[in-house]
């Protein structure tokens, strides 16, 4: 039976949000959305096409207008209504982030709550833009910046965290004065429908915000959002080739340009560390979302001096887990999204064990519960030579690899072409500093399996893309730096 929410209105079927009101594709197509954990119809939304998509970009830049110029103030406001609707109704956006996305019930409260918790940041931070004085090289002459939002912006994002993604994007570029026009995934497109619904209530002005969907229309759906002049910013969360593609659509342009990509995270456990903290850690990074995250422990490093007692604490927290429909009671981990994630999942766990890893844990799909689940696996005695080392798996196995000297594990962990997240676990403080110092990433957890914070910025180095989300860093991706000499100020007063 589908799952019911207390607001059935929240749930918007075969209309996207476009300038204030709900519409229909052009066409009238629509695309099918399916539940990972039965494969059941959840219902279809609309195909958006290219000409769809320019009419939500025309409301966006129409709408603003008039929205830039409202006060820090009033835009503080407007997103702290936003953030009280989601927090209101976080019942029914976990709701329908289990539904279409697979996580347990536990899980997807905890991503509502990280979602809105980027609506109250930003709606804090909108009251702050400040620009600077800069004393002149010219007598005379009077030098001050503004802040100025950047305009259109054009936000694409991913499956994994359908809720937190778009709060991430949005927040910021509405309190900086930004209007925006969102490309929902196809593949969980009922969470931000709902959101939108809720900025709607929130009184947020028409056309500020544009929610629209595609599936087998996305690439069109993104050259024109990358092509077209009026978006002066894309924002993307997604896998590395398609940022690739998009950045090079985004040039004839010259857009300004966010890219959260793929990253191939190392987790490394130092013989100085406290094992079950990093037992604890290890689990945290590794499982959350069935490892369905782009910050999940990719390889897993040990010294060979606590190699087994990792290995062997590691593997029974891991049993402990409880695999099965996201709604049932006790479950801790879910289907993955579709059959192509458990494919690359499959093909990773044999690659290894034909080249010499053992399994220590699970290691087979779970056809019983479904197309979609696989049994959380462990995984010892891997080496760099196997495909886990250099690709990022986005499944519930851990690999875990032995070394033996600090050296040598950073420059494992640094010999890939992607540096988004990296971890690791000492009790030395001079190995602390060192370490966070040399790995190639955009974000180190130390003695932690969890860095996301609406308070600390996100995002990678390398291949992982640029730019930064969350914090008080997020928020100058999405304006733009006017500088203004004012000159004749140097004439003495007259008595």
């Amino acid at each position: 039976m589908a799952p019911k929410l207390r607001d059935p209105s929240l749930f918007k079927q075969d209309v996207c949000y476009v300038n204030g009101e709900w519409v229909k594709a052009r066409s009238a197509k629509t695309f099918e959305v399916h539940d990972p954990a039965t494969g059941q119809l959840i219902g279809t939304c609309p195909e958006f096409d290219a000409q769809d998509t320019e009419k939500a970009i025309a409301a966006a830049a129409a709408a603003f207008e008039e929205f830039r110029h409202k006060t820090g103030r009033e835009r503080s406001k407007l997103l702290r209504k936003w953030y009280d609707l989601v927090v209101e109704n976080a019942d029914d956006l976990a709701t329908l982030i289990s539904w279409e996305n697979g996580k347990p019930t536990a899980d997807a409260k905890g991503e509502v709550t990280y979602a809105a918790n980027f609506f109250e940041w930003f709606s804090e931070e909108a009251p702050r833009i400040y620009g600077d004085t800069i004393p002149s090289s010219v007598p005379g002459n009077r030098v001050f910046t503004i802040k100025e939002p950047v305009g259109v912006c054009g936000l694409i994002t991913p499956w994994n965290f359908p809720a937190a993604m778009i709060t991430r994007k949005v927040g910021p570029a509405l309190a900086v004065g930004c209007t925006v026009v969102c490309k929902a995934p196809g593949e969980t497109p009922y969470t931000p429908l709902a959101l939108a619904e809720l900025a709607h209530r929130a009184g947020i002005p028409k056309g500020v915000v544009n929610v629209i969907t595609a599936l087998g229309n996305t690439p069109e759906v993104g050259e024109v959002l990358t092509t077209n002049p009026t978006v002066r910013k894309v924002s993307f969360t997604g896998s590395t080739p398609v940022g690739k593609l998009l950045m090079k659509q985004c040039s004839g342009t010259l857009k300004k340009l966010s890219l959260e990509l793929g990253g191939n995270a190392p987790f490394i456990v130092f013989d100085d560390a406290d094992v079950d903290q990093a037992v604890a850690g290890a689990v945290a990074s590794k499982f959350r979302s069935s490892g369905q995250t782009c910050v999940c422990a990719n390889r897993i490093f040990v010294q060979r001096g606590i190699y087994d007692e990792f290995a062997t604490k590691f593997a029974a927290k891991v049993a402990t887990f409880s695999v099965g429909n996201p709604f049932d009671t006790g479950v801790t981990h879910g289907p993955l999204i579709h059959s192509r994630a458990i494919d690359k999942v499959e093909q990773h766990v044999r690659d290894a064990q034909q080249k010499g890893a053992r399994v220590l844990l699970g290691g087979h799909r779970l056809p019983d519960l479904g197309a979609n689940f696989y049994q959380p696996t462990v995984l010892v005695d891997m080496t760099t030579d196997m495909a886990m080392a250099s690709e990022e798996t986005f499944g519930p196995v851990a690999g875990l690899f032995p070394f033996d000297t600090e050296e040598e594990v950073v420059r494992i962990a640094n010999s890939t072409p992607v540096g988004l997240a990296g971890y690791f676990f000492s009790r030395d403080l001079e190995r602390v500093h060192r370490v966070a110092e040399h790995l190639e990433v955009g974000m180190v957890g130390v003695n932690t399996g969890l860095i996301s914070d609406p308070a600390a910025p996100f995002g990678g180095v390398k291949e992982s893309g640029f730019g930064r989300e969350g914090s008080m860093y997020g928020i100058g991706e999405y304006q733009v730096t006017k500088m203004v000499t004012y000159g004749g100020m140097g004439k003495k007063l007259q008595s």
